[in-house]
C-alpha cells in the first residue's frame, strides 16, 4: 500500500528516464543504478532517518557516502558504500536522507525514496 500521494511529476520521470525500457525487475534495477552512480554526487554527507535490518545505523546517526555499492549488490535494493568506524560499509539508500547536497543528488534520494514509500520492488 502506498505511503505518500501519487506524484505525477515523479512518475513521469521515473517511467521515461530511469527504468525506461525495462521489462523486468533486472532491468529495472540496472536503470535505477546507473541512474544513482551518474546523479548522486559523491562524497556526501548524510544522516539515517530509517533503521533497516541489515544496517547497523540508527536514525540521528551522521555519515559520508562515498559511492555506489558494487551493481551486483543492487539487485533487489539500491544499497550506497558509507564510511563507518573507519571501515566502508554498503547500507540501503531508503535509510539516508542527504545533509546539505546539491539539487541533483537531493532529487535522485527523493526518487528512490518515492519508489520505495510507494512500495514498488526490483
Amino acid at each position: 500500500m502506498p505511503h505518500k500521494s501519487r506524484d505525477e511529476q515523479r512518475e513521469e520521470r521515473i517511467t521515461m528516464e530511469i527504468i525506461v525500457d525495462a521489462y523486468n525487475a533486472e532491468e529495472q534495477a540496472m536503470g535505477w543504478y546507473y541512474y544513482l552512480e551518474r546523479t548522486l554526487q559523491f562524497p556526501f554527507a548524510a544522516k539515517c532517518v530509517a533503521h533497516k535490518v541489515l544496517s547497523p545505523l540508527e536514525p540521528g546517526d551522521e555519515v559520508e557516502v562515498v559511492g555506489m555499492a558494487p551493481v551486483e549488490e543492487c539487485d533487489h535494493d539500491m544499497l550506497v558504500t558509507i564510511l563507518w568506524n573507519a571501515y566502508e560499509l554498503d547500507v540501503p539508500l531508503s535509510e539516508l536522507q542527504g545533509v546539505d547536497v546539491n539539487e541533483k543528488t537531493q532529487q535522485a534520494i527523493e526518487d528512490w525514496h518515492y519508489w520505495v514509500d510507494q512500495g514498488y520492488e526490483l
